[in-house]
């Protein structure tokens, strides 16, 4: 990744730096229903727990969310999600005041009040493009694949809120079905196509992130590929995040049930950082950190120890 301006929060909170270290953002989910963690920190009591703890291990970024996107979730309105995530973030931002908080969601209203209660970040799972008319996704597919102009072409209401509220935005890799001419062609256009609508709307490029969509619009084959490659999705010279915590394809290649596979999420994690990501997304704070640093020790190499934090 080029240099580029540090990301900030629209409240002037402090963020961690980008580049230095993997960074670790770990996973509060206060739904009922979500894969791994369901109904365990939906009351403000324990997800004030959920939270301390992952503090103590050494969390960078927390990650609200209050609908699933399992397969198969009951789909969750506006109102049910913004009373979930709300008076979590709010009693959250109370406790801890420097923590930095994200709110995983893609409808654009729920993201402007979190941001507006104290979250810093938008980590949205279709990259922007949610509420765009498929006849306007597509215009926008045919303009960035024939390098032709977009000014004309609408922007999502997603992207208009990022740029608004001046935050950053994770713009994540997804498809409704997991349908591909050609793999990663396919996967670079759509995710330029998500870098395209952000900036048009005036998200500048240093409050960018970029997620390959691991478990998102995807068969087990096309996770385990892009995991493969993903230093092309490095290439494109954003930060990337990397979700694979727990997903099933995981348990899928481990024939293992969900609380069995933290050792092949670990593996990920170190698999990722070998390939260039920035930040992994995980449920169990103390075992990705613990694989984060070895795996940043085996990056430096023979400059290991020689680098100090700079956050």
């Amino acid at each position: 990744m080029s240099e580029r301006a540090h990301w900030t929060s629209p409240h002037g909170r402090e963020l961690p730096r980008v580049g230095q270290r993997t960074l670790l953002m770990g996973i509060l989910n206060v739904t009922p229903d979500s894969f791994s963690d369901g109904g365990k920190f939906t009351g403000q009591a324990q997800a004030l727990w959920q939270v301390e703890r992952m503090l103590s291990a050494g969390v960078d970024v927390v990650d609200i969310g209050g609908e699933s996107t399992r397969p198969g979730a009951t789909h969750v309105n506006t109102h049910e999600e913004l009373a979930r995530v709300l008076p979590v973030i709010e009693a959250i931002r109370s406790e801890f005041t420097r923590l930095p908080l994200s709110i995983d969601t893609y409808k654009a209203d729920v993201a402007r009040r979190a941001v507006e209660a104290g979250a810093d970040m938008i980590n949205d799972i279709w990259g922007a493009r949610y509420g765009l008319e498929p006849a306007v996704q597509n215009a926008w597919l045919t303009a960035v694949e024939q390098g032709a102009a977009t000014d004309a072409l609408p922007v999502s209401p997603m992207a208009r809120i990022a740029a608004e509220l001046q935050c950053p935005i994770f713009l994540m890799h997804n498809r409704a079905l997991p349908q591909y001419r050609d793999f990663w062609h396919d996967v670079l256009l759509d995710m330029r196509v998500c870098l395209g609508l952000a900036r048009q709307a005036g998200v500048p490029d240093h409050q960018l992130w970029i997620d390959p969509g691991f478990g998102f619009g995807k068969t087990p084959p096309h996770n385990l590929e892009v995991l493969r490659g993903l230093d092309k999705l490095v290439a494109l010279g954003y930060p990337v995040l990397l979700g694979t915590s727990r997903k099933s394809t995981i348990g899928l290649v481990l024939d293992q049930p969900v609380d069995k596979r933290e050792g092949g999420t670990q593996t990920t994690h170190a698999w990722g950082i070998a390939k260039g990501c920035h930040m992994v997304r995980a449920h169990d704070v103390e075992l990705a950190r613990d694989t984060v640093r070895m795996a940043d020790a085996i990056a430096s190499g023979l400059t290991y120890g020689q680098k100090k934090e700079q956050d």
